[in-house]
């Protein structure tokens, strides 16, 4: 089980009912107790890449990338080792591109489409951080809705499911 937050205190509260990982939705961002928190509970760990809060995350100035797999591959790393640095081990890192979260419809699709780009550009700057495992987590998206013409939520599993089983068989052939 997982909780997905950016308070330390939530993740205290949800590693002490029974939470066994962190996606902490800000990448250490929002709340400088989080990763020593995290090093605390001894949970793995995954930094999700947002930029601003969940407020306003989807405002311009969050949105303006140069390139969409190199900007967010840096700013994961940076997360990655933020983490390391506070004391949470690398091979508890698992990173997350942060489908839907400061990113446009396009933008979610250059990333799924570049996830090899990204691991190329992580592997640039971090050999550990790049063979850290990647989470992708496209559930129910509003960028769904969009291309699939289904603005209810509850509409759009059959595409989360055509999606994940696509990013599962690409990872499998090494795409």
């Amino acid at each position: 089980m997982s909780v997905d937050t950016f308070y330390s205190q939530v993740a205290s509260e949800a590693v002490s009912k029974g939470a066994h990982l962190l996606n902490d939705v800000s990448g250490g961002q929002l709340d400088s107790k989080m990763l020593d928190v995290v090093v605390e509970l001894k949970v793995p760990y995954v930094a999700m890449h947002m930029r601003g809060n969940p407020s306003t995350m989807q405002n311009s100035e969050n949105l303006q990338y140069g390139d969409v797999c190199k900007d967010v591959a840096s700013e994961l790393c940076m997360h990655a080792r933020d983490a390391e640095l506070s004391g949470i081990p690398a091979w508890k890192i698992i990173i997350d591109p942060g489908i839907g979260f400061s990113k446009k419809k396009e933008d979610n699709l250059d990333i799924l489409m570049g996830l090899p780009t990204i691991r190329t550009e992580i592997a640039r700057k971090s050999l550990v951080v790049s063979h850290a495992p990647l989470l992708i987590g496209p559930s129910r998206k509003r960028f769904l809705g969009d291309i699939c013409s289904h603005s209810a939520a509850s509409d759009r599993d059959p595409a989360t499911v055509a999606l994940v089983t696509l990013i599962w068989m690409c990872s499998n052939l090494g795409v």
